[in-house]
């Protein structure tokens, strides 16, 4: 019995002695923690999506009060988490105009022809590793959706012409379809931008035009109210100059000529 209350007694103040080393050590190398962090992170959106480039809001949170990145940081969040943001810290924000994805193909199922079954995983990446996919034209959209897997907030769907259609209104501008697809044929663009090159095929105009009826052939009829570099055919693809087609009005009309339609106006497609 005396044995038990000894050993009892040991192991009572040893706990007590490695308790107080341990509070003394706590004290020591303690890390001050910023209290505007926890502000900054019930600021944010809270969606965790890594579209900023850090693990999660958290560590955004973190990074902002540092200094490390800006106040705007978050494209999630839009202008009004950056400003609520911006107060907490007490900074000024740019403002910048809100961006959305667009996609720059119109490789529908009527317009694009499929090169054979693909009977594979039903995911883009899978199938552009086989012979850069089942389409005829190796740059177009595949269709199985790995855009619309990848999106958190519900702004994409596959429509009954089997390509991605965006929904501006809940696209955040994440950035999160743009990485998942193996074409880069999403981007994100200010929501005020218009007018696109639809297509981003390189094949030569005989070839683009054999496999998708919506591709840009390099007709260069889109650069005849060109007044110096605003519309340019290079590689057999058109690219536009955005600002300098719209202070060019003759410019600007040749845009909707384009018999393909691989060049025009965003209205004219199946973005919504």
């Amino acid at each position: 019995m005396f044995n038990i209350a000894i050993s009892i007694l040991t192991m009572g103040i040893l706990g007590a002695f490695f308790a107080y080393g341990l509070s003394i050590a706590r004290n020591k190398f303690k890390v001050e923690e910023d209290p505007r962090i926890d502000n900054v992170e019930e600021a944010l959106p809270g969606a965790n999506c890594g579209a900023c480039g850090y693990p999660g809001c958290r560590a955004l949170a973190e990074a902002i009060v540092k200094g490390d990145v800006e106040a705007n940081s978050c494209p999630v969040g839009g202008a009004e988490t950056a400003q609520d943001v911006a107060g907490i810290l007490g900074v000024e924000v740019i403002e910048t105009e809100r961006e959305v994805a667009v996609l720059l193909c119109r490789g529908t199922e009527t317009a694009a022809q499929r090169k054979a079954d693909y009977r594979g995983i039903r995911q883009c990446y899978a199938a552009s590793l086989v012979q850069s996919g089942d389409k005829l034209c190796s740059y177009g959209c595949l269709g199985y959706g790995d855009c619309v897997s990848a999106c958190n907030f519900d702004a994409l769907h596959i429509d009954q012409e089997g390509l991605p259609v965006v929904d501006r209104e809940k696209c955040t501008a994440c950035g999160l379809c743009v990485k998942a697809c193996p074409k880069n044929l999403l981007e994100l663009h200010p929501v005020s931008r218009k007018f696109f090159v639809f297509c981003k095929s390189l094949d030569n105009p005989k070839s683009s035009r054999k496999n998708c009826k919506n591709a840009c052939t390099g007709c260069m009829i889109c650069t005849k109210g060109a007044q110096n570099s605003e519309i340019v055919v290079e590689n057999n693809l058109s690219r536009i100059d955005n600002q300098a087609v719209l202070e060019n009005d003759e410019a600007m009309e040749w845009v909707g000529k384009c018999p393909t339609k691989a060049i025009g106006f965003l209205e004219e497609t199946n973005q919504t």
